[in-house]
């Protein structure tokens, strides 16, 4: 079994979409294959995977209700690929938006549903997820928890001689508890999607949408409050205001 991911994200590094394959990949066995698709550059690259591919899954951000500018033209090249050698690939689709609803995702679902009737692939179903830059948020999060947690059990340890407190431990898988509950959503689309790819054949997973298990009211407070203060860190706001037009 031979699987190609494709992470269809504009960013160089830090994407959500990133994230999300990093995550598929643990449900995955068989010859797994990474690929980034940026630019005109990458075309040949990923084409030339796809020759002796079982299964492809596109990982990749809403925009405008659609899929990002870029992977447009390269759908049309991979239409031309997969005619010209009788493909007949299974595909999968990991949509991600900034929205809370993951059914938002539905409109880029029905393009790569549609780009499949027309080239001739086996369209397999996706998961559509909510919340998307949030959950990307959560792996720093881990690192940070988990950073605080070797401070705080040295630094106990060094003053109070005692290297195992139960407290300390138990704030860390509390803060563990909580990540993976956030994430578990995802989680179990991700590894029900693992398993359908392995199945091949066309096997139809569906089109599943879920989202960060976060209340509404609370995602909206966090998401304000998280857009006001990367404007104003990474100057989206004071750099707008005196940026040469």
């Amino acid at each position: 079994m031979r699987t190609v991911l494709i992470n269809a994200s504009p960013k160089r590094r830090f994407s959500a979409s990133s994230y999300f394959l990093a995550l598929q990949r643990l449900f995955l066995r068989g010859d797994v294959v990474s690929e980034k698709l940026r630019n005109k550059k990458d075309y040949d690259r990923i084409l030339n995977e796809l020759g002796d591919t079982d299964a492809v899954v596109f990982c990749l951000p809403l925009y405008v209700d659609g899929v990002p500018s870029h992977v447009l033209p390269f759908l049309k090249e991979m239409e031309t690929f997969c005619g010209k050698n009788a493909s007949h690939l299974d595909v999968y689709c990991i949509a991600n938006n900034g929205f809370i609803e993951g059914k938002q995702n539905e409109p880029l679902m029905q393009v790569f549903r549609n780009f499949c009737t027309r080239s001739g692939l086996n369209w397999c179903g996706g998961i559509g997820i909510g919340g998307g830059v949030m959950l990307s948020i959560t792996r720093i999060l881990f690192v940070v928890n988990a950073v605080v947690f070797c401070f705080n059990l040295i630094w106990n340890g060094v003053q109070n001689g005692i290297w195992m407190d139960a407290g300390i431990w138990r704030g860390f898988f509390l803060g563990i508890g909580i990540l993976v509950f956030l994430n578990l959503g995802v989680l179990i689309d991700i590894f029900r999607m693992g398993r359908a790819i392995h199945k091949g054949d066309g096997y139809y997973f569906g089109e599943k949408y879920t989202r960060i298990l976060l209340p509404s009211f609370v995602f909206i407070l966090v998401a304000d409050i998280f857009f006001a203060v990367s404007s104003l860190f990474c100057g989206g706001i004071f750099r707008g205001w005196l940026s040469r037009k």
